[in-house]
């Protein structure tokens, strides 16, 4: 019965996977469980051994590296105050180093310049450059590159 032996290793392995989330143990469950369906199929124990380590290989040189980029890009989508940023805006109040107010997506934002020596007047079209809590970091369109 090897293929019962390979069958619990895949599940102590997956089981140590939901724990540590490596991505490691889970593909040698994977791997594990090729192996329990080569056993099953009759092969002898090299046999196993190889499906066993090309499918490790193929899970831990292939299949781990994409799913780990694919863990660690950036979200498509913006929400809440992110979706902000490169927003145009209109100035409702003249925006200096320390206060202003802007008009963005149609809803009142406290701003600041971004560069520190701007006094943008009112009716300026700005970009929204960061989010500050929930005050919007501007700069002036027609000074962008």
């Amino acid at each position: 019965m090897p293929w019962f032996v390979w069958l619990l290793a895949a599940l102590t392995l997956g089981v140590a996977e939901f724990f540590t989330l490596t991505l490691v143990l889970g593909l040698l469950a994977g791997a594990a469980l090729v192996a329990a369906v080569v056993a099953g199929v009759g092969v002898g124990l090299f046999g196993q051994l190889v499906a066993f380590g090309v499918a490790a290989a193929a899970g831990l040189l292939v299949v781990r590296p994409l799913a780990t980029r694919q863990r660690t890009l950036t979200p498509l989508t913006r929400e809440g105050s992110d979706a902000l940023i490169g927003k145009r805006a209109e100035v409702m109040q003249e925006v200096t180093a320390s206060h202003g107010l802007i008009k963005v997506s149609g809803e009142e934002w406290s701003a600041r310049a971004l560069d520190e020596s701007q006094v943008i007047p009112v009716g300026a079209l700005v970009d929204v450059m960061e989010i500050e809590g929930a005050t919007a970091l501007v700069y002036p369109r027609d000074l962008l590159p």
